[in-house]
């Protein structure tokens, strides 16, 4: 069977957790892995049976190697824009993982850059391939809560209290190298886990309205080293549609409840769908999702099929071009609100 040829620049954690898809995937190989840190390199090597051949210290030999299809970059946030254009100015296709960009600047040089080029982009937010929201948006389209008027999504990690001891929790000594807490490295929730609930409002918005909106009631709490910890915004659509955006750092949260003038859809685990849906309405009743794959797997073998078909945009519901800037332009606002 043809496969289409990975590699990953930079080997954080969750260039492992997506390395590990590939396991379950036929018509993708993960071939290549770059990185500074020679430690990381050689994890890789061992871990996932890398040849020593594919294995470089180089970001730019990797992006270099005729025998890479595409690229994903697992780099710190402030590192994306750089390699993104790196990739493009040598025709790979890339995958970038999420925030695609630090600011709406970047993500326009981005779309600049790509213009002419019949290259794949795309923004690594792996909820948008998981099964879930497939019948999310079949729900919808089938009428069974009626127009969408509102919207709750909340996405939250706590990074910022060790675990509770009778009831009492205690804040953890924050790293300031840390790139969740360091500025320059594009810290903070909104950032790192405010695209999601915003990206997943130009969704539900996108099946009954345009993308224009203005942001409202937003309200935040900066930690010492100056990155937001604890962010709320509400999200006003032209269509008249309105959701209210939560990202933190001090709770863990999942859930999204979208209300229609005829019920609502309660999702409890959005963005890797670990758990089930709710439908309430004039029948009240529940979807259970089989989690048979690593949730990157969706995601990679969509990618692979593309490519190998010569496709080289994002098909809906997949975030395209354009809601990437869209999601930009609203990370920018509640980031500087």
């Amino acid at each position: 069977m043809e496969k289409i040829n990975w590699g990953i620049i930079g080997l954080g954690n969750i260039a492992h957790k997506f390395s590990e898809a590939f396991r379950e995937i036929e018509n993708s190989k993960l071939l290549a892995a770059a990185s500074n840190d020679k430690k990381k390199l050689n994890v890789f090597k061992e871990k996932y049976d890398f040849e020593d051949k594919f294995l470089f210290n180089n970001y730019d030999e990797l992006i270099n190697c005729k025998d890479i299809d595409i690229i994903y970059i697992a780099l710190p946030n402030f590192l994306h824009h750089k390699w993104v254009i790196k990739c493009i100015q040598n025709n790979k296709n890339v995958l970038v993982e999420k925030p695609a960009t630090i600011n709406l600047s970047e993500v326009n040089d981005i779309k600049k850059n790509l213009h002419s080029k019949n290259l794949f982009f795309g923004e690594a937010f792996m909820y948008r391939y998981n099964p879930q929201i497939s019948s999310i948006i079949n729900l919808i389209k089938d009428n069974k809560i009626g127009k969408p008027l509102s919207m709750k999504s909340y996405f939250g990690n706590n990074v910022w209290f060790k675990r509770k001891l009778f009831f009492f929790k205690k804040k953890k000594k924050i790293d300031k190298n840390n790139r969740l807490f360091n500025k320059d490295f594009g810290g903070g929730c909104i950032l790192d886990l405010g695209c999601y609930p915003s990206s997943f409002s130009l969704l539900i918005n996108s099946l009954i309205g345009n993308s224009n909106f203005k942001l409202e009631n937003v309200s935040k709490e900066l930690c010492e080293t100056g990155v937001d910890i604890d962010s709320y915004a509400e999200l006003v659509f032209e269509s008249g549609f309105k959701s209210s955006l939560y990202a933190s750092f001090k709770k863990n949260l999942r859930s999204s409840i979208i209300e229609g003038e005829k019920g609502s859809i309660i999702i409890n685990d959005t963005w890797s769908s670990k758990d089930s849906i709710e439908i309430k309405s004039d029948k009240n009743y529940s979807m259970k999702f089989d989690k048979v794959k690593n949730i990157y797997s969706y995601q990679i073998e969509c990618i692979s099929k593309n490519l190998l078909n010569k496709n080289y945009k994002p098909t809906f519901p997949v975030m395209s071009l354009n809601e990437t800037v869209n999601n930009m332009e609203i990370i920018d606002l509640w980031l500087n609100s």
